[in-house]
Parts: C-alpha cells; sequence; structure tokens
C-alpha cells in the first residue's frame, strides 16, 4: 500500500502460488490469464492477520486475485502495455499494467524462461477496501492507493516445446 501511517510504503503482500497461462507478446491473439493466491508478509504479525480479515482482503472468502487481459499494446521492443480485468474481492474493474520484457534463456535443466516485470496502481476504494482509521496526530492510517509491482519468470510449458 502506498501510505500506511501517513509514511510512505508498506510492502505488504507476497504471493503464495501463481498460476499464469501467457503467450509471448508478439500478436494481436496474445494474452494472459492470472491467479494469485496472496499471504500478506510484512514481519508483523497482528498486522498481517488484519490485512487477511474482512477489513482488507477477506482471503477467507476471496483467496485469490485474478487477472484476464484484454489487449497488449507494443510500446518497443522490450516494454508492454496490458490492458485488462483485475477482480479482488469478487469486484472487477479495468487497470492497465505497465511491462517490461527482461529476456529469455534456458535453465540448468533445459527449460526455456522468460522474464517479464509488471507494474500497476489503483484506488483500493474502488475494490471495496475502505477499512480506515483517522490518527490522533492527523491524516489517515491506510493511503487508498495501492501499487502491484510484480517480477515474474514464466517457464514454457511441456506441450508448447513438444509442439
Amino acid at each position: 500500500m502506498r501510505n500506511h501511517l501517513a509514511l510512505p510504503r508498506l510492502r505488504a503482500m507476497s504471493v503464495e502460488s501463481a498460476r499464469a497461462p501467457a503467450r509471448i507478446p508478439t500478436s494481436n491473439r496474445s494474452s494472459t490469464r492470472s491467479t494469485l493466491r496472496p499471504v500478506q508478509n510484512t514481519g508483523t504479525a497482528q498486522r498481517d492477520a488484519h490485512l487477511r480479515s474482512g477489513d482488507f482482503f477477506d482471503v477467507e472468502k476471496f483467496p485469490e486475485l485474478r487477472f484476464q487481459s484484454t489487449r497488449i499494446e507494443k510500446i518497443d521492443d522490450t516494454r508492454y502495455r496490458v490492458a485488462g480485468a483485475l477482480t479482488l474481492r469478487d469486484v472487477t474493474r479495468e487497470v492497465s499494467l505497465d511491462v517490461e520484457y527482461g529476456g529469455r534463456a534456458k535453465d540448468p535443466w533445459g527449460n526455456e524462461r522468460v522474464a517479464f516485470v509488471a507494474k500497476t496502481s489503483f484506488d483500493r476504494k474502488d475494490f471495496g477496501l475502505g477499512w480506515n482509521q483517522v490518527l490522533e496526530a492527523g491524516g489517515v492510517l491506510v493511503g487508498e492507493r495501492v501499487d502491484i509491482e510484480l517480477d515474474v519468470q514464466a517457464v514454457k510449458a511441456a506441450a508448447e516445446r513438444a509442439a
């Protein structure tokens, strides 16, 4: 989250697992679909439990975040803009990810890997994340803007390698 205790940045989420079938964006038919199972890990157990609660991500009721691309625009040889539907707490909104292609390589086991970094920001209230608390010194406990940054390494599926 962008602000916490009226201070900049709280890194509040890591990903337990992700499933993201995708095609490398080389044509208009390229697409990506991702499902993330968030785990809050801020280093403070009480804060992590609060982030998992109904005040925020409500992971018991909504264990996944989903993204389905609707359009991929090539900016240059290494940058793309990926528009799509982000679903968080069963609320779906259009977001745009700025994506940078990091390269392609074979790993030591012979698998082809590609790397990307994707970034987006949104107002958490747009997804029903409205909880907040006024601070005694002024301001509010939690900022409205959420920044998401994904460092992704994808391995080409066996079926694609055989084709």
